[in-house]
């Protein structure tokens, strides 16, 4: 299972925990944020001015 732009933030998170360092070396700390429940990557990674195909290659790297 590959992370994408699309998967919402805590489906990252439950399914890849190792993604947790990833998303707060990034400034993403959307874990206890209302928002990260029904917000995808691409909308966190813009809401945090992030360019989200540098986040999905740091994820994906983990979540091998």
């Amino acid at each position: 299972m590959k992370i994408t732009k699309d998967m919402d933030i805590m489906s990252a998170v439950n399914n890849f925990p190792e993604t947790v360092d990833v998303f707060q070396r990034f400034g993403m700390h959307c874990f206890g944020c209302m928002a990260a429940r029904f917000e995808n990557i691409e909308q966190g990674a813009a809401a945090h001015g992030i360019d989200v195909d540098v986040l999905l290659e740091a994820l994906n790297e983990v979540a091998k």
